[in-house]
Order: structure tokens, then sequence, then C-alpha cells
């Protein structure tokens, strides 16, 4: 069936169109600023623990560290944490929202890079952080960036996943949608991922008023 030699092969995956028209047609809400990341970086009952953790988290250390924030969106929480780090990398798949953060953010230790982190070789850092980011990601894609993070010491992920047991990594489409519609989240501990971690520590949990699940912070020693 078919040309044999286009066996194994894979079509291009969506994720940097899909994300910019989820921008475009703010599919994640419109607060009236050009992009915004949706309800998740922006409500204080959920945003505020978080940065308090984090900023606790990057002061704990004698010298200052290098962050990759990966899927960094519109920088309204990383913006917070810019002032505890030694550098601070902000990467995303959307040209035009790092071409807008660019202008707007700008401190002597932020730096603004456009990467398709599945793709791309990611920033050199000490901890890379994952907020609500490989939820939206296909597995072929979320085993991508697994693969890149045994390049940092620390990984600081937060997923929103169901309440209790469910049945971790069904596959999606990469786009707007996530795991939870299937009952379902991701557990980078797990199969077909296998992290290897060294540690593992609970940061945060947080239960959103007006939606299902459970949004979890954790951070991941791996070296």
């Amino acid at each position: 069936m078919g040309d044999d030699s286009k066996k194994g092969t894979k079509e291009p995956w969506p994720t940097k169109a899909a994300m910019e028209q989820i921008y475009a047609a703010k599919l994640w809400g419109d607060n009236g600023s050009r992009f915004y990341s949706g309800h998740g970086s922006h409500h204080p009952r959920l945003v505020d623990p978080y940065i308090g953790i984090l900023t606790a988290f990057l002061k704990s250390f004698e010298e200052p560290i290098t962050v990759c924030d990966l899927g960094c969106g519109d920088f309204n929480i990383g913006k917070e944490l810019v002032p505890y780090v030694r550098k601070y990398i902000a990467v995303d798949i959307v040209p035009e929202l790092i071409d807008f953060n660019t202008k707007v953010f700008q401190y002597p230790n932020l730096e603004f890079q456009c990467l398709d982190m599945a793709k791309d070789d990611l920033p050199d850092g000490d901890c890379a952080i994952l907020r609500h980011v490989l939820q939206h990601l296909s597995n072929d894609e979320v085993e991508n960036v697994v693969n890149k993070l045994y390049d940092f010491d620390y990984v600081i992920l937060t997923e929103h996943v169901p309440e209790g047991h469910f049945i971790p990594n069904m596959d999606i489409v990469s786009g707007q949608g996530i795991r939870l519609k299937r009952q379902s989240g991701l557990d980078l501990l797990k199969a077909p991922f296998h992290l290897k971690v060294k540690e593992g520590k609970p940061l945060l949990s947080v239960c959103p008023t007006d939606q299902k699940g459970v949004i979890v912070t954790t951070l991941y020693r791996l070296s």
C-alpha cells in the first residue's frame, strides 16, 4: 500500500500553527492585551502560590542559577522570577509572541528565544521550567522534549491532571486541548517517557474552582 519509501515517516507536527491560531483567535481568553496565555497564567489563586514557591526555590541557591522557561507564553509569571536568577531564557514557539515579549519585557539578565522545543536544541541552563506546556503536546513531542531535559540539573513541571488515580500519558493531537478531557494526564516517570530522576519533590497542588482536576507542580532533580 502506497510508496514503501514513506513507511515509518510522519506528517510534520502542527504545533506552531496550532499555537499561533490559539493566540490569534484568543482561544484561551482575552484580557485586552495582544497575547493572553489564559486563566491559568493570570488568576491569583493559581499564580500567586506558584510564584511564591518558585521564588523560594530560586533564592535558596548561594549563587544565582540560569533558568530556561520552556513555553513562556505571555510572560505574566516569568517576569516575577527574573530578579532571582543569574540569567532567564524564555522560550516559545510563536514568533510574534516572542517579538512582542522582547519589546515589552526588558531586563539585563533576560533573553527571549523563538524555538520549537520538540525539534530544536534547547538553551543551556541549570533549571528548566515547564508550566502547562507539555500537557498540550502529543506523546511524540513530549518524548523529544524529555530526552533533552537531562541537560538540566533541575526540572520544575506543572501539569493539570485528574484527581486521584488516572491512566497516564494517553496520546493527544498537539493543540489547545489537554489529556484531562480523556481522564488522563502526564506522568513523565511512566511509560512511554520513563524520565530518570534522582529525586522528585511535590511543590504545589491547587484545585481550580471552575475546572475539574488538580494542578500539580513537581520539582525533579536529574543530576
